[in-house]
């Protein structure tokens, strides 16, 4: 099978070019500019374009698919040629269900936690040495590619993402797959920039599930009213396993299960960790995963790559950094860090650079977000703002969403980078919340 990629640069859609290579697929594909470790992983495999830019001559009538990426323009020359051609055009997540529908599909779906229950479940599966197909959004221990395709496996795991398939289908990705099996873990306003209201956000769960196939399962979070709401109102027939937060607790810094098999020691913490734990052990129990057998595999489980990842200082010093962005996430974290190091002088920096967080009407959802530490840091690019043509936001305008007046605000790398190099690292527990990188802020020094 011949296949192009229009943006094959893209975190996802890099993975997925490399996966159908490993298949043995004809793979080429074009992009406008290509970034690492995307650049990198391409050019291993032989998969880099050879000129960044979009040529047309590279779209021929002997393409069996053309797989359109998320940042491709509608009027992208190369679909444009596509078209034209009559050719079969795919969006990332519908070349998925059409790799995956003889098979048992398992769709992880919610605001947050997805990437790491996603995680948790192909890191129990792979200690047992059981081979699945899947597609998951970090980079895994033990594993190579982020995305595998395979004629044999009878399961394929995703992670649901509810951000829209492409600039020519503008359904959420996660109603593309049709899953058998699927889980929601929680549901907290996200995207405002394409869900202008909560119940439009809210709907996209409500389609999710009504995709369940008949006689499919659904695992949810009962301790999440949204998805609890959703879970009662929906009409189609399938079978429903709630899960909530299984008790623990903390021995010598480490967080303990307790279990009828006796206590469980842990490589995370949080209480948010643990509740994605717990939806994870229910869906390995419906990929024939007995309890003890999950159990012996999650003690080894340290986490998603960027979720509350350990980051090796020269100094020894505690730092971790997380993807935490949206409220939701960010509280969860917070919440978790505290609780892991209740005696330490606690550092908490934010970054805000998502279409969502520079939102003035959306920064009231980071109300108390930042509490209990005792230094909070918010950094955003007032560049950016230019750039994304967004209203101006103020410290003062940060100060008062947060409702803490004793943040402080950065507005410029060179500030937010002066004042790090003021900090004794050693001194306290820092905490990095970001899906950027604070301006290439070095962690490790």
């Amino acid at each position: 099978m011949k296949t192009h990629f229009i943006a094959i640069g893209g975190s996802a859609m890099h993975n997925l070019a490399i996966a159908l290579k490993d298949k043995g697929y004809q793979v080429t594909g074009s992009d406008d500019a290509i970034f690492e470790p995307s650049k990198s992983r391409l050019e291993k495999r032989g998969l880099l374009p050879q000129q960044m830019g979009w040529d047309p001559s590279k779209i021929t009538q002997d393409l069996d698919a053309v797989i359109l990426g998320m940042h491709a323009h509608a009027d992208n020359p190369e679909l444009a040629k596509a078209k034209e051609l009559g050719l079969k055009i795919y969006s990332y997540p519908e070349f998925l269900y059409e790799q995956s529908k003889s098979k048992t599909r398992v769709v992880i779906g919610g605001s947050h936690g997805k990437t790491t229950i996603t995680s948790m479940i192909l890191h129990v599966l792979h200690f047992h040495g059981k081979e699945v197909d899947f597609m998951v959004g970090a980079q895994l221990e033990g594993f190579d590619v982020m995305v595998k395709l395979s004629e044999d496996n009878d399961f394929m795991v995703l992670e649901g993402d509810e951000y829209l398939s492409s600039t020519l289908d503008p359904r959420s990705k996660f109603l593309l797959y049709q899953p058998n099996i699927a889980l929601i873990s929680g549901i907290a306003w996200d995207h405002i920039n394409v869900f202008k209201t909560f119940d439009d956000y809210i709907e996209q769960f409500r389609k999710f599930v009504a995709t369940i196939t008949p006689g499919g399962v659904l695992v949810y979070n009962e301790e999440d009213e949204e998805v609890v709401k959703v879970v009662n109102a929906s009409e189609n027939y399938f079978r429903k396993i709630p899960y909530r937060t299984p008790e623990y607790e903390m021995i010598d810094g480490k967080v303990n299960l307790i279990t009828d098999l006796g206590n469980i020691p842990l490589s995370i913490f949080g209480k948010h960790n643990l509740l994605n734990l717990e939806g994870a052990k229910h869906i390995c129990q419906q990929l024939g995963i007995m309890e003890e057998e999950f159990y012996e595999a999650i003690m080894s489980f340290t986490g998603a790559s960027k979720r509350l990842e350990k980051i090796n200082r020269v100094d020894g010093g505690i730092l971790y950094k997380d993807f935490a962005h949206a409220p939701s996430k960010v509280k969860a974290t917070v919440g978790a860090f505290k609780e892991q190091f209740p005696q330490q002088k606690k550092y908490a920096f934010l970054e805000l650079h998502t279409y969502s967080s520079l939102n003035p009407e959306f920064l009231g959802q980071y109300k108390d977000c930042l509490e209990g530490v005792e230094e909070a840091v918010v950094f955003y690019s007032e560049e950016a703002l230019k750039i994304k043509r967004m209203e101006a936001i103020s410290p003062e305008m940060i100060k008062t969403a947060f409702n803490n007046s004793k943040i402080r605000v950065f507005t410029h790398v060179e500030d937010l980078h002066q004042y790090w190099k003021t900090l004794d690292k050693k001194e306290g527990a820092f905490l990095m919340m970001s899906s950027g990188n604070f301006g290439s802020l070095d962690l490790t020094k």
